[in-house]
Parts: C-alpha cells; sequence; structure tokens
C-alpha cells in the first residue's frame, strides 16, 4: 500500500515536470485559458495514473511488491 503512495508521489512530480516542456498556449484558441488550464490537468491525471499503473503491473508480475 505504501509502495503505491510513494509510486504516485514520484511518478506526479516526474509528469508535472515533464508536462512543463510542452507549449500548451500554442495549441488553444486565444481567451480559451480555463479550458485549456483544465486539458493540462485531465492530461496530467490520465498520465500519472497510467504510468503508476504500468510500473505497479510490471513490478508485480516481477514480484517485488
Amino acid at each position: 500500500m505504501y509502495g503505491k503512495v510513494l509510486i504516485y508521489i514520484l511518478v506526479s512530480a516526474l509528469v508535472i515536470w515533464s508536462l512543463e516542456a510542452i507549449n500548451i498556449n500554442q495549441i488553444f484558441k486565444k481567451n480559451r485559458v480555463l479550458q485549456a488550464t483544465l486539458f493540462y490537468f485531465f492530461l496530467a491525471l490520465s498520465l500519472i495514473y497510467l504510468v503508476t499503473n504500468f510500473i505497479m503491473d510490471l513490478f508485480t508480475s516481477i514480484k517485488f511488491i
């Protein structure tokens, strides 16, 4: 249980750090700040969930956790 929480925290930091490299302002229309922020938020949540579950499945199949 504590391992999964630790992995979520670590992956959250890595995903947010990596998403800072994307310039989202060029993708969205002007004056759509709320929509761009929500997209960024949901993209971060999705990536955090997917990467954490991938790592957990990988460790579970190898029998580390």
